[in-house]
């Protein structure tokens, strides 16, 4: 009889490869789309959002505000459908259906006005659709403070005749070829750093986006297990 025995340190082994792989995998690059796009869809959806609702709303007293409402709701289902194609195709996320399996049963309009209402989706689309901005934000600063950052003390070899390395306003003195270089293992380092928190950031992304635009309820049904016929 043997016992398996499992190595320690496959894990670390396995993280480690996890992390010097970043800049070689497809997702990174997706991610990093994901993630420039994320403020200014972000900006976007708030400003739809910040002024259709209260106009709306507001209006509504003299009727008016009903098919800007309409239009709002429907603009933010829409809005939300495409994040969710937009998570499963650059973040690779595994998110459930917006939607229940169309029914057999033809549904009047007010039914079908009351399951959009009744579907949780539709409100926590809307609500996604509003964590766009902030969290859109932090996504973009993460982009265009690290990346350019590593990128320029990459190329501080070939920047170290000009004396200084002025990064985002940080001057750095670089008065030799040696402390070029030193900058240069400094910024390959902060890259492979850099791009595995982007990836943690886009993974924070990709769970939001699957609790938040379907539904685990609408998901397939398992299929049915057929008892055998004896012959």
């Amino acid at each position: 009889m043997t016992t398996a025995t499992t190595d320690p340190l496959a894990p670390f082994a396995d993280g480690l490869r996890l992390f010097c792989g970043a800049p070689f995998r497809l997702r990174t690059y997706t991610n990093l789309l994901y993630l420039l796009l994320a403020f200014p869809l972000g900006l976007a959806y708030f400003i739809f959002l910040a002024v259709g609702l209260p106009l709306g709303f507001g209006l509504t007293i003299v009727w008016i505000g009903l098919p800007i409402l309409a239009l709002v709701f429907a603009g933010s289902w829409a809005f939300a459908a495409f994040e969710r194609q937009a998570a499963i195709l650059l973040l690779g996320a595994d998110v459930p259906p917006m939607l229940p399996p169309p029914s057999p049963v033809e549904r009047t309009a007010w039914q079908r006005a009351g399951d959009f209402f009744s579907n949780p989706v539709t409100w926590k689309g809307m609500g996604f659709l509003l964590l766009k901005l902030p969290l859109g934000l932090v996504s973009f600063v993460s982009i265009v403070v690290l990346l350019p950052l590593s990128g320029a003390l990459l190329l501080a070899p070939f920047l170290w005749g000009m004396g200084v390395l002025d990064i985002d306003g940080v001057v750095f003195q670089v008065d030799s070829i040696g402390g070029a270089w030193g900058c240069a293992v400094v910024g390959l380092v902060m890259l492979f750093l850099s791009l595995n928190l982007l990836n943690a950031v886009a993974w924070i992304w990709r769970g939001t986006a699957t609790v938040l635009l379907g539904s685990d309820r609408f998901g397939a049904a398992p299929p049915a297990i057929s008892e055998a016929v004896p012959a």
